[in-house]
């Protein structure tokens, strides 16, 4: 019989694991505050969706990495800079400007770092473009990546894609990531599923172990 499993699939052990959570920040994860999206309320699907579903999945995730030694990684959207001078013409004109030291640029309460875990402030949306993190992966010595966030066709693809080119095995379990609407969520899973294993997150449990 033909093996018709993804070649891509595999396990995740500490030293060689990377789980990166990608912009579940305060300002673009609670309702009303996302400056490009100032009428998405909590009953709009996408915070349905976070609420629901796609944060107590991460949180999940969150725990077992960090009982088995699984680094943890958080990127957000945040300038260097307080007047936001330096991020990307794209950000700037799509009114994703998060200044230095915004009250709601980092992570959610429930994904709160602790310490020691790395954070990496971004100002373009692939993380790879504008923060060094491949440099920090390899120094790690990781070269599996479990990427969960939002939103599942911009900046989550971004990251699919970008670490995909650069060597590293992809994993995303598409119910730990959220976009806008169902059909261009199942779209970007669909699009960019040839760089990564689509998955979900009860196997991504699995596969880090009991």
């Amino acid at each position: 019989m033909t093996d018709r499993r993804n070649p891509r699939e595999t396990r995740f052990a500490p030293g060689e694991t990377a789980l990166l959570f990608v912009d579940m920040q305060k300002i673009f994860c609670l309702p009303g505050q996302d400056p490009a999206h100032p009428e998405f309320g909590p009953d709009t699907y996408y915070h349905r969706r976070l609420r629901e579903l796609v944060i107590p999945n991460q949180v999940r995730m969150l725990a077992r990495a960090r009982a088995k030694g699984i680094q943890v990684m958080h990127t957000i959207i945040e300038a260097l800079t307080e007047d936001g001078r330096d991020i990307s013409l794209d950000h700037r004109l799509s009114n994703l400007v998060v200044p230095k030291g915004h009250p709601l640029a980092g992570p959610i309460d429930e994904l709160e770092p602790v310490a020691n875990e790395i954070v990496l402030p971004k100002s373009s949306s692939g993380v790879f473009n504008s923060t060094n993190i491949d440099y920090v992966l390899r120094n790690l010595g990781v070269g599996k990546l479990i990427v969960a966030g939002v939103v599942t066709d911009q900046c989550v693809d971004m990251a699919v894609r970008d670490a995909a080119d650069r060597g590293y095995l992809v994993a995303v379990p598409g119910d730990a990531c959220a976009t806008y609407t169902e059909e261009r969520h199942q779209g970007a899973l669909k699009a960019y599923g040839g760089y990564c294993w689509v998955t979900d997150t009860g196997t991504i449990l699995d596969r880090m172990g009991a």
